[in-house]
């Protein structure tokens, strides 16, 4: 893909919900910062390979580790916005204020969008950061994504969450963060 000797289009496998396909993992990828590292223009390259998708997707979700590397440099550049699911913890905030004050150090313009996600109400902790989450900015969205373990089942059931688990606590919160997102890009 970023050699330019495959077509992203065609490596694209539809899925058995509608409206979703998805590029399978590679182990190859493993390689990406590698392979960026070698190209021209490393941090365009994403873009280029994306870019023949806009006329069939009107979104495309790309599923990155954490991290600021090259790889995700080039992700930042091919990107609208960033959806950034953030732990509450003293570290996680410590690292999205990194990736805050790297975006404006680039000059990158793409909207960021954090999330507190894997929330235990039950923790002192969590509730302090939950506490002080309208004073973050306006990165920080509303939504609050709970710790449950059917977001865990997920993987092991290879189905997304509204059809196992339509009403639970994290499939409500998920379609709440979905509807901010939305109404944030729009």
């Amino acid at each position: 893909l970023l050699r330019g000797k495959s077509d992203v289009g065609a490596l694209i496998k539809a899925t058995a919900y509608p409206q979703l396909d998805l590029l399978p993992a590679d182990f190859s990828y493993r390689n990406f910062d590698l392979l960026l590292n070698e190209a021209k223009h490393p941090r365009d390259r994403l873009h280029k390979v994306l870019k023949p998708l806009a006329d069939d997707y009107d979104t495309i979700i790309l599923d990155c580790p954490p991290g600021i590397t090259l790889l995700s440099e080039a992700v930042f550049r091919a990107a609208d916005a960033l959806v950034i699911p953030t732990l509450p913890s003293i570290l996680s905030l410590r690292t999205l204020k990194m990736l805050l004050a790297f975006k404006r150090e680039k000059g990158l313009d793409l909207d960021l969008m954090a999330f507190l996600t894997m929330v235990d109400r039950r923790k002192k902790l969590h509730n302090q950061i939950i506490e002080a989450q309208p004073r973050m900015g306006a990165w920080m969205l509303p939504a609050i994504v709970p710790y449950a373990s059917e977001i865990e089942q997920m993987a092991e059931r290879r189905e997304p969450l509204p059809c196992f688990a339509p009403h639970s606590r994290a499939a409500v919160a998920y379609a709440a963060l979905w509807s901010e997102v939305r109404e944030r890009m729009a």
